[in-house]
């Protein structure tokens, strides 16, 4: 092999350095190249008892395993030489069209993952096009999310108060405010056990120890924000200063029944999804009730563990209530390619949580924002790869047979719970 010196002319066009970047914020993002990574940042810039809130769930976290380890273990089939001009990614749910086959979903207590919150994600939201839910227990009450997002296509997530004056308070706000689609969350009659905020010492509002000064120190933006916005609480609760179990259990109520539900429908104007159907007996109990449509969601695992993942519940709940009924899932979504498995095993769209607050964690709106669009990218792509044109052309005849158990548990990030 015979070497020579390099060619300056050759040499020259390689050397391309870049010019550092001011927005470091926008910097870090970019370099996001999936939510994993997403969640990676997450976890260097925010104090561990925000992080451990959004990422936790309950007791050993089985729930939440299985969770993801049923997405992994699917095979979905690519189809060669379906040629496609053009995709479409949008979807109709609950009387609206959205741009992506996904939407956000109601998280509680937000702004302590980042100050921008629930302003932040329903800004987000608008200029994707996707649905976007608020908690009963957000920071950021209905007024002013609907003030900070007049465009977007807005939802509300109840749950139902020993109060009944409250709640119905509570519906005729949100009918008032715009929020087209209530979510009745019926799978939290108690507080689940969620060992991780029991070790951290979690109570709203936050306390100042030595252990969470000290953990802040290193994460000055997170730690400004804090001491410069306005007091963190509940928005629709008084103020208060207790563990969240204790919040939770003084203001759900564990004797909910189907007639509450009733109840429910019988003041609600809007389109209602019940929220934490599993079973083939609830599905068919919540539509008797007066249910719209259903969301099949174990909570993220945050409620009951040992339940089931959602995933595998959905066809069940698929074949009991048929083709007519719109089902929603939650709980487990970490990229486009889960996006689809759902809407291929039965579902008509999708919503994300920890997803959506690993972005807001990671870089306020900007950070969600970023999530939105790598999940719609890996949908895109992964359509591409399937032969689906729309969202319409997705459904079973695309999922392999065979499962892949070990995947999710070898090939998983390093930092992956």
């Amino acid at each position: 092999m015979q070497r020579r010196l390099p060619q300056w002319s050759e040499l020259r066009p390689l050397l391309q350095f870049e010019t550092p970047a001011l927005d470091r914020r926008a910097a870090r993002l970019a370099g996001a190249a999936d939510l994993w990574d997403l969640r990676r940042i997450a976890r260097r810039r925010i104090p561990r008892p925000a992080f451990d809130y959004a990422d936790g769930a309950a007791q050993r976290e089985l729930t939440r395993r299985r969770s993801r380890e049923a997405f992994d273990a699917v095979e979905l089939l690519p189809r060669i030489l379906h040629g496609i001009a053009a995709l479409d990614l949008s979807t109709p749910i609950s009387g609206v069209r959205s741009a992506l086959p996904f939407g956000i979903a109601p998280t509680g207590f937000t702004r302590f993952m980042h100050a921008e919150g629930e302003i932040g994600g329903v800004r987000a939201a608008a200029r994707a096009g996707i649905p976007f839910t608020l908690s009963t227990m957000g920071t950021r009450s209905l007024e002013e999310v609907a003030a900070a997002g007049p465009d977007a296509v807005r939802w509300f997530q109840l749950y139902l108060w020993k109060d009944r004056a409250r709640s119905r308070d509570l519906l005729e706000r949100a009918a008032a405010g715009g929020y087209g689609t209530l979510l009745v969350t019926v799978d939290t009659p108690v507080a689940g056990q969620r060992l991780r905020d029991v070790r951290n010492g979690m109570v709203i509002p936050p306390k100042l120890t030595l252990r969470t000064l000290a953990d802040a120190s290193y994460r000055p933006e997170w730690w400004f924000n804090f001491l410069t916005t306005d007091s963190l609480k509940f928005a629709s609760l008084s103020s208060t200063s207790a563990d969240l179990p204790t919040i939770t259990n003084a203001m759900f109520d564990p004797t909910l029944s189907y007639e509450d539900l009733e109840w429910i429908r019988s003041v609600w104007p809007g389109k209602l999804f019940v929220k934490g159907v599993l079973t083939r007996d609830d599905a068919r109990q919540s539509l008797a009730a007066g249910a719209d449509g259903l969301v099949v969601s174990n909570h993220g695992g945050r409620q009951l563990d040992r339940a089931p993942a959602s995933l595998h519940a959905l066809p069940e709940v698929r074949d009991e209530v048929g083709e007519a009924v719109e089902l929603i899932l939650d709980s487990g979504i970490m990229s486009g390619a889960d996006v689809i498995t759902a809407l291929c095993a039965g579902a008509d769209f999708v919503l994300v949580g920890r997803a959506y607050l690993y972005g807001l964690m990671a870089g306020g709106q900007q950070g969600v924002e970023r999530a939105i669009e790598l999940l719609a990218e890996e949908v895109r792509i992964s359509m591409q790869l399937m032969g689906a044109e729309t969202i319409a052309d997705l459904g079973p005849h695309l999922l392999g047979t065979r499962r892949h158990p070990d995947l999710s548990r070898r090939d998983a990030p390093a930092d992956q719970p």
